[in-house]
């Protein structure tokens, strides 16, 4: 078959196959647009999920006539003072978004700029495009792309469900509203009832009141503010506290210079900060914003400019992993609020018992006439003290105190003061203001785990020798992964041998543990190795590694603690980092303010 020149409206096609995936793709291009243009605020409306018609209006500094006519030919674009592609400083830059949208859809567009005595309109339908004409608009643009896809019926049919298209559509406006929190949006549709953000002051208080309006004031409650800075490259905002997780990773929102961005990197950075605090089947909720000098990063790597390329990635991803540590770090102590509002709805006001029948509740009797009714001797009042006179009582039984004084201090620790043990799990201290309530097995496991990391870093885990060693009998698949990993057993202080080809010899245990089950924690380290990428590097393995030990060392659920040993455990939780989850997730306190158990005796 010869070479042949393609024709324009096949070439705009298969450009627009590229750019425009989906009705959310429009609209991603056409707010971009408008932020680029100066709006500060943008109103976006969609039909059918976008498949019969998105407008999205702006208020920014519009176009001349002559603009508007070269804005809907390809690779004509206002964002790029000269031919540098790498120093890009606007979210869009390609010049192929407009044509593309007009080759696929009926595209309008009206438009009015400052030097212009009224505005200009001008139509494309399926590529033929119309001339420039006047129109009455008062400020900005407002595009409007009727029956997308209608010249491209094949794209068509691969669009789902209208509401689906508008969840996509309302995804993209969300990530586009929280890199602009000073810019008002607004979304609506048949779908569901329209959404406003409206713009919000600058600075970290700005962000995270948008932050809020988006992702709930859950997220809001629960953030840790971001922020850190190395060779020119920042990163600023909002991560929520590791008790506050998803099953997915679709509650992480990544920007690059102003650009929401699905960076592999970014989010694998991610993954590396929380992994001391998160099972692997739980995701935290990010909201990062990394700013970059335009040279150092590449945007032009992917047609929807959805990913982008950094010159030296590995100090970006140092520079997120740090400060994400840094911040849960600093906000050790701190648990979801979450788990306190769901504490004070699970207590309800206790329902006395029923006592004995009540006569005027049981089903009437007919009186015997044959019997006289005896009256009462002295009045109601009277027959009703009887009824209640049980006597003196038999000894003094008034309070006395039986334990030692609590010293007046520790109620002024974080953690507060001792005072019982319920179910022989659960730790209850108070404190100045209030109450908390520790789970003791998982506090003490998070301990056990940083001394684990300490002694890893440092001068490494001591061990003990079993007097005998413990023989452990598995399957041989997990004799031979336990023994391809002893070397990095053995740097906590765990040193297996084979021993046959079904069992492995446990000679030697982490004195840091003290006495254990080490036949269950060596069956415990076979599955998770099991589970293990090969790809995983030594640092994350040895980190799971110590977890798990943790698990083992720590103290149970079910064991009776000693006043001065419930107290000795509060104070080495204040003094471990990251001691407000243990290293699965979950919270290892509740705290209980007075305000909220005077609000449950209905005192305020």
């Amino acid at each position: 078959m010869p070479i042949r020149q393609l024709p324009e409206a096949v070439v705009n096609r298969i450009a627009a196959g590229e750019v425009v995936e989906r009705p959310a793709s429009v609209v991603k291009e056409l707010v971009e647009n408008a932020l680029d243009a100066g709006a500060r605020r943008i109103d976006v409306l969609t039909d059918g999920g976008g498949r019969r018609l998105i407008r999205v209006s702006d208020d920014g500094e519009g176009m001349t006539a002559a603009d508007l006519a070269l804005a809907i030919e390809r690779h004509a674009t206002s964002k790029l003072d000269d031919h540098d592609l790498i120093a890009i400083r606007t979210l869009g830059f390609r010049g192929e978004a407009l044509p593309s949208i007009g080759a696929v859809a009926r595209l309008s567009i009206a438009t009015r700029h400052a030097d212009e005595p009224h505005a200009w309109a001008i139509e494309v339908d399926a590529g033929m495009k119309s001339d420039v004409k006047p129109a009455a608009l008062g400020e900005g643009t407002r595009v409007e792309v009727r029956d997308l896809f209608y010249a491209t019926p094949a794209r068509l049919k691969f669009l789902k469900l209208d509401r689906t298209e508008a969840e996509a559509v309302r995804d993209v406006v969300r990530r586009l509203a929280m890199a602009r929190p000073d810019v008002a949006f607004t979304l609506a549709g048949e779908e569901r009832a329209p959404v406003t953000f409206a713009a919000a002051l600058p600075g970290a208080p700005g962000r995270l009141t948008r932050l809020g309006d988006v992702l709930g004031a859950e997220f809001r409650a629960n953030a840790v503010e971001i922020a850190a800075e190395r060779e020119g490259i920042s990163i600023e905002g909002f991560a929520a506290l590791p008790t506050l997780t998803r099953a997915n990773a679709l509650g992480q929102y990544l920007f690059v210079n102003g650009r929401p961005v699905r960076d592999k990197l970014l989010l694998g950075a991610v993954r590396a900060a929380y992994a001391d605090y998160l099972p692997r089947d739980r995701h935290p909720l990010v909201a990062l914003f990394v700013s970059t000098p335009p040279r150092e990063v590449d945007v032009n790597v992917h047609p929807a400019k959805a990913e982008v390329r950094f010159r030296n990635a590995g100090v970006v991803r140092a520079l997120i992993v740090s400060a994400l540590k840094a911040a849960l770090a600093r906000e050790a102590m701190r648990a979801a609020t979450s788990g306190g509002a769901a504490t004070i709805a699970a207590f309800q006001p206790m329902v006395a018992p029923p006592r004995s029948r009540d006569w005027r509740r049981a089903p009437a009797k007919p009186n015997d006439a044959r019997r006289p009714l005896l009256p009462l001797r002295g009045g109601l009042a009277e027959a009703a003290q009887v009824a209640f006179d049980v006597g003196a009582p038999a000894a003094d039984l008034r309070a006395e105190p039986t334990a030692e004084a609590v010293p007046a201090d520790l109620f002024d620790h974080p953690l507060g003061a001792a005072r019982a043990q319920l179910h022989e799990t659960y730790i209850v201290a108070q404190t100045r203001d209030g109450l908390v309530i520790v789970d003791q097995h998982a506090a003490h496991e998070r301990i056990v785990y940083e001394k684990l990391k300490a002694a890893l870093s440092q001068s490494g885990v001591a061990r003990q020798i079993l007097l005998i060693p413990e023989i452990v009998e598995l399957d041989e698949a997990d004799v031979e992964r336990l023994t391809a990993r002893a070397h990095e057993l053995a740097r906590f202080g765990l040193v297996l041998e084979p021993f046959g080809p079904g069992a492995v010899a446990l000679r030697e245990t982490p004195s840091l543990l003290g006495a254990i089950d080490g036949a269950s924690l060596v069956r415990d380290l076979a599955d998770h190795i099991s589970e293990w990428d090969e790809t995983l590097p030594l640092e994350r393995r040895l980190m799971r590694i110590a977890s798990c030990m943790a698990c083992h060392g720590s103290v149970r659920a079910g064991r009776r603690l000693k006043g001065e040993e419930m107290n000795a455990l509060l104070r080495e939780m204040e003094a471990t980092p990251n001691s407000g989850q243990c290293n699965h997730g979950r919270p290892t306190c509740v705290e209980l303010k007075l305000s909220d158990i005077e609000r449950l005796f209905g005192r305020r």
